[in-house]
């Protein structure tokens, strides 16, 4: 285009100005997609669902800046002293350092405490049972003597031994070879690779009926949100789904990533909001409403950002869904007046920023993914409960994505699906406030005391 002289700008009307800037905004915005093709931004967790183990870690030059240690405000955290400690030293002062007086007899003026807190030896204890067996010289019936419940067992390791070694594997990642490494080193418990891999089938078999209730209970809520993380299974490509809600939080590993999982899943149930990306199968979920996360959607911003520095339309958007999401969490604060009509101003900005004119691929297929989805993107103004991101799902499998970097997946189907099962109840005891390995020695019955007498008549 080639703009008029000085003179000549000074000569044009009003409407002729008008068309002027109009073609000079089309030009600028035409150069503006020729650079999108000359510089795209790398990918990283900050503009794209990346993790940010994928980000490009850079050289650190001369001193460093990040200052090591707690922030500056950081409140001191001082470990409270026990009120009953198990043993207690008393260091009396016999004689002055000084005159060499002596002091036995003298008050203390002041007593320093100071507590230290040691492991005990890890021995563990060997319970033998001795069930005497009798003939009835009446009847001639084979009697046996009654042991005690939590005796009643059929393998050779009790319940906390179990849960350890479950615990370890699960939820620390740890390999059979290192698992065993560590029961003999430190608990001094000999266990080989198969008295591993059979506590971990009693354990998958019991966590099976738990993770059941809880799936029940999740499928029957109001908001449910999910998402899905790839996973390998016998050398295969199979896909681990999470469903989160207030009332727990299920886990399920499957052959497909197909929106039959979800049908399968929730069976006749059908939820009154759903909060997931925009993985079309997740978007064919049985709900009478969807919630698209903003946290995916402000990466993307970010990245056009990157792409196009000064991009109005991405910052005015971004912007908005930052202020939203705030508006929310503001949302005690505020009167049911004052949150409703600055709510349908956020809405009606919305609007007005889907109906612009963009130029640029990338800034034409965002808009039209946010034109598409006009109606699932400001659900959570709406229904109190709502979440307007998928964090909480994806806190859900970050366990799961480091399983599966740490042990580079499962040999079988039932590992895979035991460990669903564990996670399951590992999430939810999470949720809840309560101790996952607490949950695990539940799963194989009564724990043993120690104190359980060895003669039993």
């Amino acid at each position: 285009m080639t703009l008029p002289i000085v003179d000549e700008i000074e000569q044009l009307s009003h409407l002729e100005l008008v068309a002027l800037v109009k073609a000079l905004i089309i030009e600028n915005q035409q150069l503006r997609a020729e650079l999108e093709k000359l510089r795209k931004p790398p990918a990283s967790s900050g503009n794209s669902s990346l993790p940010s183990s994928r980000d490009k870690k850079r050289n650190i030059k001369g001193k460093r800046r990040k200052k090591h240690g707690p922030g500056f405000g950081h409140q001191r955290s001082i470990r409270p002293l026990v009120d009953n400690p198990d043993q207690v030293i008393e260091a009396a002062v016999q004689r002055c350092e000084h005159c060499q007086a002596g002091l036995e007899g003298v008050a203390a003026e002041k007593i320093l405490r100071h507590q230290i807190t040691e492991l005990p030896p890890i021995k563990p204890i060997v319970i033998e049972t001795r069930q005497h067996q009798v003939i009835c010289p009446e009847c001639h019936r084979v009697n046996r003597g009654v042991l005690p419940e939590e005796l009643k067992r059929k393998g050779d390791f009790g319940p906390r031994l179990g849960a350890v070694a479950v615990y370890l594997r699960h939820q620390q990642h740890i390999s059979y070879q290192r698992l065993r490494q560590v029961m003999e080193e430190i608990f001094g418990v000999s266990l080989s690779e198969g008295g591993i891999d059979g506590l971990m089938r009693e354990a998958g078999l019991a966590a099976q009926a738990v993770a059941e209730e809880i799936k029940r209970r999740v499928v029957t809520s109001d908001i449910i949100g999910s998402d899905e993380t790839s996973v390998r299974v016998k050398g295969r490509n199979w896909w681990e789904w999470v469903l989160v809600s207030a009332r727990g939080i299920f886990h399920a590993i499957r052959s497909t990533r197909s929106a039959a999982v979800i049908a399968e899943l929730m069976g006749n149930n059908r939820a009154s909001c759903w909060v997931s990306d925009c993985f079309s199968a997740q978007l064919k979920a049985p709900a009478e409403s969807f919630q698209l996360c903003l946290a995916h959607q402000l990466r993307d911003l970010q990245r056009l950002i990157e792409l196009c520095p000064g991009f109005g339309w991405a910052l005015q958007m971004q912007k908005l869904f930052r202020s939203v999401i705030h508006l929310r969490n503001r949302f005690e604060s505020l009167t049911i007046d004052g949150f409703v009509r600055q709510a349908m101003q956020m809405e009606k900005r919305l609007d007005q920023l889907l109906e612009e004119q963009l130029i640029g691929k990338d800034a034409r297929r965002l808009q039209r993914r946010f034109i598409k989805h006009r109606n699932r993107l400001f659900t959570f103004l709406h229904y109190p409960g709502v979440d307007p991101t998928n964090n909480a799902c994806e806190r859900a499998l970050r366990p799961s994505v480091i399983h599966r970097k740490v042990t580079n997946g499962f040999r079988s189907e039932w590992g895979a699906h035991a460990y669903a099962a564990f996670r399951t109840i590992g999430s939810t005891a999470r949720q809840r406030g309560e101790r996952f390995f607490d949950e695990l020695v539940k799963l194989f019955g009564l724990p043993i005391s120690p104190h359980v007498p060895l003669q039993i008549p």
